[in-house]
């Protein structure tokens, strides 16, 4: 077989069985595995590339970033950080027409900042914002739309685990990755609120809400009390990997421990609440090292087959243009969306168009920021969309269904469309901290 149907039949085969229920790391594993196997006859071979795979990468240093960012993002989840910052801004937003789905994506922003999830955003603020939005009389479409689109904010402002996994397969920098997710995650940031402006004034039946009459001002020190130990972080993070301070590995550290006594002096950090949460980092951490080491795997049966030197001389012998093959790349990225998951995506995906991008003399930096926020579609798009998932089974509303879920996220959905076709034009904007 050529090196095309040798790569064609292997994402088959891996869609296949993610779509079947087997886990994504035992999919991508076995068949890599077993696709070296049977192209070399040498069982030998396959066992010793498998092995050489999980030295390379899950005992890298700077994978040491996994667990500290995601125990920082469990504390700081303990620490209701998350409950304290959507205050600040509901009270900042109330009045504004829609302005409490705004405060909640402001509130999002902040929060991912600190913990690089989208599933923990899309839990927290959906027990605190969609109360809150229904209770001022928001229709409940928008409510459960505007914290399932927020939620994306979590992979795309650093820390992300999922800029970490790309990282990984593209072999760049961790805090390149940090430092160029910054501003379009802001962009997005900005885009949702602009949106939700859009929507209140031409589509008010879909936003809803009322004056908030009850509104009573927050006092300057309040402000302060609630939104500082979430600053603090940001500065410790985003601000010590910004000017040089520290590593994305010390900031990470630097921010676990931060997080860590502000949850203890908060008296929201028990013993048993402490080993619950280091329990629970294991099995992130196991869950995103086993997959770093299923995507080595597989790059290395790409190479073994040929596909990259294939790929590249059906681009020299073709001439497609940069827009082509970006057309083709975001439609290939929405359409696994609806049926896989962000990191699936990248670790099948981004093997396969590496060979194509780096010869244009194009970012990695930027090519994996526009992979992150084109796979992040796919958390609001049926029949998959995770995050959809997480804030009906958090609700557990029988008012509010699965499909309102969905149709409430279509439009932030769309604008993230928007906002990925704008970096695609610009690749500066994902560069300009860099």
């Amino acid at each position: 077989m050529s090196p095309i149907e040798i790569g064609a039949i292997s994402v088959a085969a891996i869609v296949t069985l993610i779509y079947l229920g087997v886990y994504i790391p035992i999919a991508l594993t076995a068949v890599s595995f077993v696709s070296i196997w049977l192209m070399r006859d040498n069982f030998t071979l396959a066992l010793n590339l498998l092995k050489i795979a999980i030295s390379e990468s899950a005992m890298e240093y700077p994978f040491a970033t996994i667990p500290l960012f995601s125990f920082m993002g469990l504390v700081v989840s303990k620490a209701g950080l998350g409950s304290d910052i959507y205050a600040v801004m509901s009270a900042a937003f109330r009045r504004v027409l829609g302005g409490i789905g705004m405060a909640t994506v402001g509130a999002n922003a902040a929060f991912a900042a600190v913990t690089g999830s989208s599933i923990a955003s899309a839990s927290v603020f959906s027990k605190v914002a969609v109360p809150e939005m229904l209770k001022y009389d928001y229709n409940p479409r928008f409510a459960v739309g505007v914290v399932a689109g927020s939620s994306v904010l979590g992979m795309i402002i650093p820390p992300s685990a999922m800029l970490i996994i790309y990282s990984f397969v593209a072999e760049q920098s961790v805090g390149e990755m940090f430092m160029a997710g910054v501003i379009p995650g802001l962009m997005l940031a900005g885009a949702y609120i602009g949106a939700i402006w859009v929507m209140g004034r031409f589509t008010p039946g879909f936003v809803g809400g009322r004056p908030a009459e009850d509104y009573v001002p927050m006092s300057w020190g309040e402000v302060a009390r609630r939104t500082l130990p979430m600053l603090g972080l940001i500065v410790t993070v985003i601000g010590g990997i910004y000017l040089g301070w520290t590593t994305p590995v010390e900031a990470g550290a630097a921010g676990a421990a931060l997080g860590l006594i502000i949850a203890v002096a908060r008296r929201s950090m028990t013993w048993r609440g402490l080993w619950d949460t280091l329990i629970e980092t294991g099995h992130i951490t196991a869950a995103i090292l086993f997959l770093i080491t299923a995507a080595s795997i597989y790059s290395r049966m790409l190479g073994l087959a040929g596909l990259p030197r294939e790929l590249e001389a059906i681009l020299a012998s073709n001439e497609f243009s940069f827009v082509v093959i970006m057309i083709f790349y975001v439609i290939l990225m929405l359409f696994l969306g609806t049926i896989l998951d962000t990191a699936s995506i990248i670790l099948i995906v981004v093997p396969l168009f590496l060979p194509l991008i780096e010869p244009m003399g194009l970012s990695l930096v930027w090519f994996g920021i526009i992979t992150v926020i084109g796979a992040e579609i796919g958390l609001l798009t049926p029949p998959l969309g995770i995050s959809c998932f997480v804030i009906k089974a958090t609700l557990n509303d029988p008012r509010i269904t699965l499909k309102d879920v969905f149709l409430g996220a279509l439009p932030f959905a769309a604008v993230m469309l928007v906002v990925l076709v704008v970096l695609i034009a610009f690749p500066s904007l994902s560069l300009v901290l860099l």
